[in-house]
């Protein structure tokens, strides 16, 4: 009996162990924690069906890829971004919205961007 008792003890420890690393870890405290640092961050998956997250000097944008057909391949063709919060924007100039662009664009070679309200405004001036 006391084998037993050890052996749920060693898998609670385990398990412990398991869900704090996991929730240090988790792709949501990453950005947070970019964000917080004013660093470039960008969170993305393979599935071109799921949104992305960037952020740059405290600023979050999401991201929505849409894939289409390229010369041989289907590939993601358009992407939509948005702030989170408009607030956020508050001291960034065009160099840093190119810059955003350019970091897309290397994961993201055949894609267009296009902005959404009120960067896209902010832009065309």
């Amino acid at each position: 009996m006391i084998w037993l008792l050890r052996f749920v003890l060693l898998f609670f420890i385990f398990f412990l162990f398991y869900a704090v690393v996991k929730i240090l870890f988790t792709s949501s405290r990453k950005l947070e924690s970019a964000r917080k640092h004013n660093r470039f961050l960008l969170i993305d998956n393979d599935d071109v069906r799921k949104n992305f997250m960037l952020t740059y000097k405290g600023a979050v944008f999401a991201g929505e890829k849409y894939i289409g057909s390229t010369d041989n391949t289907f590939d993601v063709i358009s992407i939509s971004i948005w702030p989170e919060n408009s607030a956020t924007l508050k001291g960034m100039v065009k160099d840093d919205f190119f810059y955003i662009d350019k970091k897309i664009l290397e994961n993201y070679p055949n894609a267009e961007i296009n902005w959404k309200s009120p960067v896209k405004e902010f832009l065309q001036h």
